[in-house]
């Protein structure tokens, strides 16, 4: 096979899978120059070259109940992807996270004989254990980003490798001032990033609850200023919607485009929806308050499926309670904003979460391309096939 005949199907289905799938990409690009990758891709994998067939944004729906309305356009995207892969035979194919989707897609795959590999394991350490058979039946091999999952997918019979976190790899140690001096803000000033989640759903059902938090605290510190990125024009408008709504003119807050690193590295805390941006603040040494909400039904079917008592990554890698976690009904603007002045206000518990921060991202950074090409190579090159 030569190097220019390699193909590989890739699918990832938000920000997050978008920023991991492009961080793959290149890693077995630099390995292999010559490889062609298609199938669902955001922005930054675009950029490196993926070419989409659908809109990633059609994937990215948030929880059980909500993702009802867009079911069928969702099955009809796989169907769809499903018929060309299997037209076109890949050499090998990659899902990103998104394990509702892909688990399926890749079963699928892997019995017509292409081999499968799952980026990002599903939390089975959290939640819904049992869809470790399903990735069984699915992939022929599994990327790993967090240690424990090893003894797991070792104990379940399934090949995997630990690769470390991309994130831990690729972010820069954190350094406060150039963030501030990159984004144009004051170096003695204080400064909290809002952060109510990337996908557009998301950002809508959390907006007015950061948005009123966000009041409440700087009535009591009028010297705070409020920094929220955004990732799209769709979000954007959502949030400047949701501002008008809450009467919140007088907010001392900017909209970044963007530039969420630079926010959480310039930040003295931040009040961030539980997800991916959770693990970024940990690596980037950003002190912060997680919450989230979602519809009783949801909440319902997710709390009895619970295997964790923490929903953030900096507590559950952490075994402990070093980042506050106000969810649900708890999930109050007076909650928010007295958990946010006690950051910000107490040194202490600042450094305390920076401590931890260290020390896990330590066990998460790792030479994760190398260890991607290395694990991947096999495959590209016809010397490994299904497992």
């Amino acid at each position: 096979m030569s190097r220019s005949s390699v193909q590989v199907g890739i699918v990832a289905g938000e920000a997050s899978g978008d920023l991991l799938g492009s961080l793959l990409i290149g890693a077995l690009k630099s390995a292999q120059p010559d490889i062609r990758f298609f199938g669902i891709a955001g922005p930054m994998m675009q950029a490196e070259g993926a070419q989409s067939l659908f809109p990633m944004q059609a994937l990215s729906v948030r929880g059980y109940v909500e993702a009802l309305g867009s079911l069928s356009k969702i099955l009809a995207i796989r169907r769809a992807l499903k018929h060309r892969l299997l037209l076109e035979k890949p050499d090998l194919f990659i899902g990103v996270d998104a394990p509702d989707f892909n688990l399926k897609l890749e079963s699928v795959l892997k019995k017509a004989g292409i081999a499968t590999v799952h980026f990002v394991s599903p939390s089975v350490w959290a939640w819904r254990p049992k869809r470790i058979d399903k990735v069984r039946r699915a992939v022929s091999h599994a990327l790993l980003i967090f240690p424990f999952e090893e003894e797991i997918y070792r104990k379940a019979g399934i090949p995997a490798t630990y690769v470390g976190h991309p994130l831990a790899h690729a972010l820069p140690e954190p350094n406060r001032k150039t963030a501030r001096e990159r984004l144009g803000l004051r170096l003695d000033g204080e400064y909290l990033v809002l952060m109510p989640g990337s996908r557009l759903g998301e950002l809508k059902a959390l907006a007015r609850l950061f948005i009123e938090a966000a009041k409440l605290l700087a009535a009591k510190r009028p010297q705070t200023r409020f920094l929220i990125p955004l990732v799209s024009r769709e979000t954007r408008t959502a949030f400047e919607q949701s501002l008008r709504e809450a009467e919140a003119h007088d907010l001392p807050i900017r909209i970044l485009y963007g530039h969420a690193h630079d926010a959480l590295q310039a930040a003295d805390a931040a009040l961030i929806a539980s997800g991916t941006a959770t693990l970024e603040a940990l690596l980037l040494e950003c002190p912060h308050v997680i919450t989230y909400k979602v519809p009783w039904l949801t909440w319902q079917i997710m709390r009895r499926q619970a295997l964790q008592p923490w929903i953030g990554l900096p507590n559950i890698l952490a075994e402990a309670s070093i980042v506050p976690e106000i969810i649900q009904n708890q999930a109050t603007p007076d909650a928010l904003a007295e958990a946010l002045e006690h950051l910000l206000s107490d040194h202490n518990a600042r450094d305390s979460q920076i401590e931890s921060f260290k020390q896990q991202r330590a066990r998460l950074k790792r030479n994760t391309p190398g260890l991607i090409a290395h694990a991947l190579q096999p495959f590209l090159t016809g010397e490994k096939t299904l497992v």
